[in-house]
């Protein structure tokens, strides 16, 4: 039987998850690239292997933002909005600690999610799983940019219809109509054309080879020998850059874990999670570092303390060291730390002052107090060293980790060496937003104390939904940037133009008040900013594929 699908807020986007099973042990699992938890119900095989697991676990299943029955607002998500949603639905059903299962894509975000939460984490599995996705000397296995166009065009033309050419992630199904029919219905309910291939060319760039050292949770690695879209090379490398990690070789060339030989899947996954002994607390953690050094204030008597504490706490981040020189701060991702420091960057300056900003990623003490190492202080010399008055570099880790984050990167000649003797290549952070666009800003309405720039554009929208006059024109006062720099950030991080995204919000908002049931269809077009509710069902329709009045007789 299908469990009741939820819903719980990351930030300001709904995230649809389930809960089901009588274990004692959480257990969370992370799909790969698309999917939708209702659809999940309609294949037999996959149903058979989540019913197994929920024997020995109370499993949690989630669609990402953007896929799936969660809001499809944005069309794409950085690996640190991904954790966030992962924290979100462990909260939201009282999960302290979980075992994660990432399949395939979703290995990327678990891995990441066990280095930076390891408190969180009972333990970590895995399943046909990739630490980069585009080919290099030193990871030859990865698809090429030709081999990737391949699966971009198989997007653009078939996803709609015809051939998507699903056959190498399942060999053993290909001969199984039933089955191909509804792997493939599978992957369109979970994301729109666009949504797939906004996803997928983020995917390629993501690269958690340097994170993998980092993560300290008993770990399982499961792959099949011969498996066709994952290489089984990768594993194996995965396997020997994480301490302790026991890499499991199944027979058989199918991608998908829930075909071929599952019994010997779920029997090695049984095992491992009963056998974990969990450790109660874990010292250190990864977290982002954010080094900068304060240049030419003019007035000495300020003090931009203040200023810097406030942007780095509404990031969600921690001043750990702090003087009228230079200040150290932590963050939980790398995404934040960034837009932080662009933020920062351009605020300090109306103090007439500048800062030289060096990121990196490493492991650090969970006390702050202890957090100042010789090899922190190493980097944060170094880096201040290098970087320039109104500049942000970053090395090649937090880089790597940034995809989907609306940033641009120039490498730097110079490259930052580790005091054990590790090299990184550094980037330029290049801000989007060119000087002249800058020098054209206007304040803003109100001051939005969120931690992201698409937070604070949700919430404007969110506050005047009723208001069907609300537009490009007042979202941009409210934000305090111009049309073509909301066009331009807007389709760097959600893949929409303002006037889409406003639209998807309004559609969105009304879709919750049609499943609560409180409200018809007209009271809900008006309270989401229609005037006329036959234009708002056209527009609901094509958004979600199927009438206002079809989600009334289903929730009913």
């Amino acid at each position: 039987m299908k469990p009741a699908t939820q819903y719980t807020k990351s930030g300001r986007i709904n995230i649809a998850y389930q809960v089901f099973g009588s274990g004692s042990i959480d257990l969370v699992y992370i799909p790969g690239w698309v999917s939708n938890i209702d659809w999940m119900w309609a294949c037999p095989e996959l149903v058979d292997f989540l019913q197994e697991l929920g024997k020995i676990a109370r499993v949690i299943l989630f669609d990402k933002r953007g896929t799936g029955l969660s809001d499809r607002v944005v069309e794409l998500s950085t690996l640190e909005e991904r954790m966030d949603d992962i924290r979100a639905v462990m909260d939201a059903v009282g999960s302290q600690k979980a075992v994660l299962f990432g399949h395939s894509e979703g290995g990327s975000v678990s891995a990441l999610f066990a280095a930076t939460y390891p408190n969180r984490t009972i333990s970590l599995i895995t399943f046909g799983v990739f630490a980069k996705r585009r080919y290099a000397p030193d990871y030859p296995w990865a698809p090429t940019d030709e081999e990737r166009q391949v699966v971009y065009d198989m997007i653009e033309n078939n996803w709609g219809s015809g051939d998507m050419g699903l056959e190498s992630l399942a060999p053993s199904k290909a001969n199984d109509k039933v089955f191909m029919d509804w792997l493939a219905s599978y992957f369109r309910s979970g994301a729109s054309p666009s949504a797939a291939m906004v996803l997928t060319k983020m995917n390629t760039e993501v690269d958690i080879i340097d994170i993998l050292g980092t993560i300290k949770v008993p770990t399982l690695l499961m792959q099949r020998t011969h498996d066709i879209d994952v290489k089984i090379e990768e594993g194996r490398f995965i396997a020997e850059r994480i301490q302790g990690a026991k890499f499991v070789e199944f027979t058989g060339r199918d991608h998908l874990f829930w075909v071929g030989n599952t019994k010997e899947v779920l029997e090695t996954m049984r095992a491992f999670i009963l056998g974990v002994k969990p450790i109660r607390n874990y010292q250190e953690q990864l977290f982002t570092i954010v080094a900068a050094r304060i240049i030419s204030l003019e007035n000495v008597d300020a003090n931009p303390e203040e200023l810097i504490r406030q942007f780095v706490e509404q990031y969600r981040g921690k001043v750990v060291q702090y003087n009228r020189q230079t200040f150290i701060a932590i963050f939980e991702g790398p995404s934040k730390a960034v837009h932080c420091s662009i933020d920062l960057v351009d605020a300090i300056q109306s103090m007439s002052a500048q800062l030289a900003i060096g990121i990196h990623i490493r492991e650090g003490a969970v006390d702050e107090a202890h957090f100042i190492s010789g090899e922190t202080e190493a980097f944060v010399d170094a880096m201040l060293q290098l970087a320039k008055p109104n500049q942000i570099l970053v090395t090649q880790t937090v880089k790597s980790l940034l995809s989907g984050a609306g940033v641009s990167f120039t490498q730097y000649k110079a490259v930052y060496e580790t005091l054990s003797g590790e090299s990184f290549l550094l980037f330029s952070v290049t801000d989007p937003l060119s000087a002249d666009e800058k020098a054209g800003q206007i304040s803003p309405k109100k001051v939005l104390q969120n931690d992201s720039f698409l937070e604070n554009v949700l919430q404007s929208i969110d506050t005047h939904l009723e208001n069907e006059l609300f537009g490009v024109e007042m979202l941009c006062r409210e934000i305090g940037i111009s049309e073509r720099q909301l066009q331009r950030k807007l389709k760097a991080v959600t893949n929409k133009s303002p006037n889409q995204l406003i639209t998807s919000v309004r559609l969105h908002r009304a879709k919750e008040l049609l499943m609560g049931s409180e409200f018809g269809i007209a009271e809900a077009a008006f309270k989401t900013g229609f005037a006329n509710p036959s234009y708002f069902s056209k527009c609901f329709k094509k958004e979600f594929g199927s009438s206002p009045s079809d989600l009334l007789l289903l929730s009913r």
